[in-house]
C-alpha cells in the first residue's frame, strides 16, 4: 500500500463509521444501550482514522507532489452535481465535528436527556457525511475517474 491508495482506505473508513452508525441506531432502538455505546465508539474511532488518513493524503498531494487537490471536470454535465454533493458534504463534516464531541461527552457524563437532544441532529447529519463521503469517491476515482 502507499498513499495513492489513501483515497480508497477514506471510502473504506466512512464506510465502515455508516455501518457503525447504523448498528448503533440499530441497538439503541432496541434498548440496548453496551451494543449502541460500543458501536458509535466505532463510529467515533473510524471517523478519527479517516480524518488522520485524509489530512496525510491531502499533505501528501500538496507538499510532496506539489499539486492541488484533484478536480472533477469531466463529464461537464454532472460538475455542478458533484460539486453541490461536495459542498455539502463537506461543510456538515466541518458542522458535525463539534456535535459529536458534545454528543460523546454528554453520553460518557450520564446526561442522557441532553445526550438525546443532540444526538438526535448529530446522527443523520454524520451518517450523511459517512454516505457522501463514499459517493464521492465512487463518483471521482471510479465512474468518472479525472486524469
Amino acid at each position: 500500500m502507499t498513499l495513492a491508495d489513501l483515497p480508497a482506505v477514506n471510502a473504506t473508513l466512512n464506510g465502515l463509521s455508516a455501518i457503525f452508525l447504523a448498528l448503533g441506531f440499530y441497538h439503541i432502538k432496541r434498548g440496548n444501550k453496551q451494543a449502541h455505546r460500543k458501536s458509535m465508539l466505532a463510529a467515533f474511532g473510524t471517523s478519527i482514522l479517516f480524518l488522520i488518513c485524509y489530512l496525510t493524503y491531502h499533505a501528501y498531494v500538496a507538499w510532496v507532489l506539489k499539486r492541488g487537490p484533484t478536480v472533477f471536470r469531466d463529464p461537464a454535465w454532472f460538475r455542478p452535481i458533484y460539486l453541490s454533493l461536495l459542498l455539502s458534504h463537506t461543510l456538515l463534516a466541518a458542522a458535525i465535528v463539534p456535535m459529536i464531541l458534545i454528543s460523546i461527552w454528554r453520553a460518557i457524563k450520564g446526561r442522557e436527556e441532553a445526550h438525546r437532544k443532540i444526538a438526535r441532529w448529530t446522527w443523520p447529519l454524520w451518517m450523511y457525511v459517512s454516505i457522501t463521503g463514499v459517493l464521492i469517491y465512487y463518483l471521482l476515482y471510479i465512474k468518472f475517474p479525472q486524469h
